[in-house]
């Protein structure tokens, strides 16, 4: 059980990362944002992947990891076009 939670916040970590390096522009997210978007897309990428049996390899299951990246950049956008990022923060923006 603990090693899920542990593997689970690892993975989130390098995807949501991954995913803010693939996406074009500036994503005004925080690093916090960015590690719930990559927890959530992993573990949504691993059900998907094992309803599937897409997780069931012997080796490095990359069709899971392809899934959960991608649906990191798609919660990284969803994100960012919805306006959730950083709050309370200097925009660089003259303020009216």
């Amino acid at each position: 059980m603990i090693g899920a939670i542990v593997s689970a916040v690892v993975i989130g970590a390098i995807v949501g990362a991954l995913a803010r390096l693939l996406v074009p522009g500036r994503q005004n997210m925080s690093i916090g944002l960015t590690l719930i978007v990559g927890i959530v897309a992993a573990l949504i990428g691993t059900l998907i992947a094992h309803a599937f049996g897409w997780a069931d390899t012997r080796g490095i299951d990359w069709i899971e990891h392809i899934l959960q990246l991608a649906l990191a950049v798609a919660g990284v956008l969803l994100v960012t076009r919805m306006g959730g990022g950083r709050t309370g923060g200097r925009t660089g923006r003259a303020q009216t």
